[in-house]
């Protein structure tokens, strides 16, 4: 994956799915349902301006994204893992354009568990995400970035392995739930596994590597 290949797919997908939100903009109501919790309930509502948050987020993304890379520190550049870099950047807009058609679906269909149609989204971009994160290298931007593994270039390698398996393993935890319909806590419990794992590794790791010197 290149910058080029990231700016010729996430350009035109920005631009269908802020087109597909225009389109139906007038047709919806007043106040709209923005956040939904584990079970699939609307649990917030605002304006229907809100609508455009996914391709606000998502237009952002597409600026921040190739902009990042020059402003990092010297020691801390993008370029030794650009094709994964950008194959990220792509799966980040990917799933903001994702989540914005599933609500313009849900707020013109209605027929659509949007609770399962969410987390089966957010499963295959976290499996996508973590079948490539090993191979970052270490940076401000992307990855798990906690202190000790920003410190120990070891600790970094060490614990992004760990991560891209609980990651994928997360992922695929969460698509299950989705497909099969299981409680949300579910799906919420393998996220949060995914995610702390890593972090709490990193530590334990750090302070191994730090008593044996």
């Amino acid at each position: 994956m290149t910058k080029q290949r990231f700016l010729w797919w996430s350009v035109p997908v920005f631009v269908l799915v802020l087109a597909a939100t225009l389109f139906v903009y007038r047709d919806l109501p007043a106040t709209i349902p923005t956040h939904w919790d584990a079970a699939g309930q609307a649990d917030g509502h605002g304006p229907r301006a809100m609508i455009f948050l996914e391709p606000l987020l998502m237009g952002l993304t597409i600026l921040l994204w190739p902009a990042l890379p020059r402003v990092s520190p010297d020691k801390f550049r993008v370029e030794g893992f650009s094709d994964t870099w950008w194959f990220s950047g792509l799966v980040v807009v990917g799933l903001f354009a994702y989540i914005q058609c599933v609500q313009l679906a849900v707020l013109t269909q209605g027929a659509l568990d949007i609770g399962r149609a969410l987390l089966g989204g957010i499963g295959i971009a976290i499996v996508l995400l973590g079948n490539v994160l090993g191979k970052v290298k270490r940076n401000f931007w992307l990855g798990v970035r906690t202190p000790w593994t920003l410190a120990s270039e070891r600790v970094w390698y060490a614990t992004h392995r760990l991560a891209g398996k609980s990651m994928v393993v997360g992922g695929l935890v969460v698509l299950a739930a989705a497909l099969a319909g299981l409680p949300g806590y579910v799906a919420t419990a393998a996220l949060l596994a995914a995610a702390l794992v890593p972090v709490v590794f990193s530590l334990v790791y750090y302070k191994r590597l730090e008593r044996a010197q």
